[in-house]
């Protein structure tokens, strides 16, 4: 049985607590060793420092004894000094918990039918303003389903890494109704064009047009200019859903995503 027991008088207490609602900052992770992790602490860095304090729940990462994380917060028994997380209201620490066994939890709930399995999220994350679920697709679209949150993919310059991304593009319209954003990420001194870039996002954006139904927003990103790495972080939480404690999920918006006509042969 899940948060039912408190771990002292205190956590009991914190549950009665006014609770904020809070952003949901999906990114879908890649299985390379790519610069897309560095990026992802530089988003979260630049969201800290406009005052959003930032968790991020890394579906990567499997927690353990060792290396508690979701799982442990989402059980009866939180680690020791896990009370800690709601002293995030100053911004001065990013948060990064291990979530694999965690988020796969809630994605089996959420299979199961269970609208109400996100809302799990609100109360041990109080603190900050926003939770980035770093995850695969195939773990991020259960717990997407219904939402108003638009992924954030990321993908190399040129056509590198294009075919996969149309492919996490169509996991993630199939299996949770929701369109993504995606930004090539272009590293320092790359060879690269800015022409080809170009011209591999539009292929890109016609595919998903032309198979998925979809508009999708992409954008280049250099990996070394702060000013392109501010703008992507405002945007991803431009395109974040809410989660508080009175309101569901967007199911109305999820349900006429899913309900538009998609190509599968692709």
């Amino acid at each position: 049985m899940l948060l039912d027991t408190a771990v002292h008088q205190a956590l009991g207490l914190h549950n009665y607590t006014p609770e904020r609602e809070l952003r949901l900052l999906p990114v879908v992770s890649q299985p390379d060793g790519g610069p897309w992790l560095e990026l992802l602490w530089q988003l979260c860095a630049h969201l800290q420092r406009l005052g959003y304090p930032v968790a991020v729940l890394d579906g990567t990462a499997l927690e353990s004894h060792h290396s508690p994380g979701l799982a442990q917060l989402l059980g009866t028994r939180p680690w020791s000094g896990a009370e800690a997380l709601d002293g995030a209201t100053g911004g001065h620490s990013l948060a990064v918990l291990p979530a694999a066994r965690g988020l796969a939890w809630l994605a089996g709930q959420a299979q199961l039918g269970n609208n109400a399995a996100m809302h799990r999220l609100q109360p041990l994350l109080r603190g900050y303003a926003a939770v980035v679920l770093y995850a695969p697709p195939e773990q991020l679209a259960p717990l997407l389903l219904g939402s108003a949150s638009i992924p954030l993919v990321m993908t190399g310059p040129g056509a590198q890494g294009m075919v996969r991304s149309y492919r996490q593009l169509k996991h993630m319209a199939l299996h949770a109704g929701v369109r993504c954003t995606v930004a090539a990420i272009v590293p320092p001194q790359s060879g690269t064009q800015p022409r080809q870039t170009a011209e591999a996002l539009a292929t890109l954006q016609r595919s998903a047009h032309k198979h998925l139904c979809q508009q999708i927003h992409t954008t280049t990103v250099a990996a070394a200019r702060a000013q392109d790495i501010q703008r992507l972080a405002l945007q991803l939480m431009e395109n974040a859903g809410t989660l508080d404690t009175a309101m569901p999920l967007l199911h109305a918006r999820g349900a006429r995503a899913s309900a538009t006509p998609l190509d599968r042969s692709h």
